[in-house]
């Protein structure tokens, strides 16, 4: 979504896939739908490596954009070119991949974003943009505004922050949402917001979360077209029954209509998930904080469990009191 439309709009990009993907989309294209208007990228340039897109340069920035479970293997990749390799703006869900980045290539070389428009793919190099939200850049980098205005000039309404934790942390509590629940329960986010006992597994999670940037000083900010702080308010502030409807309704149509990422990638039986980066992290966090993480650490170790199967996949399968019973025990 991102190269292809900067791509449309003139810059030269370059996409690294999988040798079989790179060819097969060199030679029928990228297709993305944006506002019902369907536009049609007819010769990606693709390369089928690391090593051979370098030699296309040179470039001015990587875009990184691997889930978080396959970050330390594609920085053990980057790590021969790391003198060859441009800035690295880093669209990653969870707090900890930017420096894990920079461990190889250094601080100076790695810029932290998010992305909170909802980007959905119909099949290979076809992708539809179902809202249109934006995307955040850490504003601390010498090309963060020229990034900014390439972006915003793609029509990809980007912001820039003053604080790259500030912003990370914020985007993170937004993955939180009904994600680790729906994976474990096999239930849709609105049926985990239907349930008392879910809607305040789902909170005090949330609760922790926000604890634990307290403790670090970290502070809420608005996203692009996401009022993370109106959902931290309603969240410490609101009572269960103005609450639950409010973000019932916001992570329903906040998904586009998806299942959590982490249920799709327990079904898909991947044998990862990001849940030790979202989840977890809190918990690893709140451990340096010295700030208790209870459902965290619950919902992290649960789906863990699940997906590396030392747990059954239909061990809570729609029988939510049996998670809750083992928050209980804890």
């Amino acid at each position: 979504y991102i190269g292809g439309s900067l791509a449309l709009q003139g810059h030269k990009v370059v996409f690294i896939e999988k040798p079989e993907t790179a060819e097969e989309l060199s030679r029928r294209g990228l297709r993305l739908q944006v506002d019902q208007e369907k536009r049609i990228l007819a010769s990606p340039e693709m390369s089928g490596s690391l090593q051979a897109a370098l030699m296309k340069g040179p470039f001015d920035l990587a875009l990184f954009a691997v889930k978080s479970y396959d970050t330390q293997s594609a920085v053990e990749a980057l790590t021969p070119f790391a003198d060859r390799l441009p800035p690295v703006l880093s669209f990653q869900n969870g707090v900890e991949n930017e420096a894990l980045i920079a461990s190889v290539l250094g601080p100076e070389k790695v810029i932290a974003g998010t992305v909170t428009s909802a980007i959905g793919r119909r099949a290979t190099g076809d992708i539809v943009l179902e809202r249109l939200r934006g995307i955040g850049i850490a504003g601390d980098h010498p090309l963060s505004i020229s990034l900014a205005g390439a972006l915003n000039e793609a029509g990809l309404n980007a912001r820039l922050y003053a604080n790259a934790a500030d912003m990370k942390w914020s985007k993170m509590l937004t993955n939180l949402l009904a994600n680790a629940s729906s994976a474990i329960l096999d239930m849709t986010p609105s049926e985990i917001f239907n349930h008392p006992g879910l809607f305040r597994l789902e909170i005090r999670q949330l609760r922790e979360a926000l604890r634990v940037m307290h403790a670090l000083n970290i502070h809420i900010v608005d996203l692009p077209g996401t009022p993370v702080r109106m959902l931290a308010f309603g969240v410490q502030g609101l009572p269960p029954q103005v609450l639950r409807p409010l973000m019932k309704n916001a992570v329903g149509g906040g998904r586009g209509g998806k299942m959590p990422s982490f249920f799709i990638d327990l079904r898909e039986r991947k044998g990862r998930s990001e849940v030790d980066y979202l989840n977890g992290a809190v918990v690893r966090f709140g451990e340096q904080a010295g700030v208790p993480t209870p459902a965290n650490r619950l919902l992290n170790e649960t789906l863990l469990a699940l997906t590396d199967g030392r747990l059954p996949l239909d061990t809570f399968r729609r029988q939510p009191e049996k998670l809750l019973k083992r928050l209980q025990s804890k």
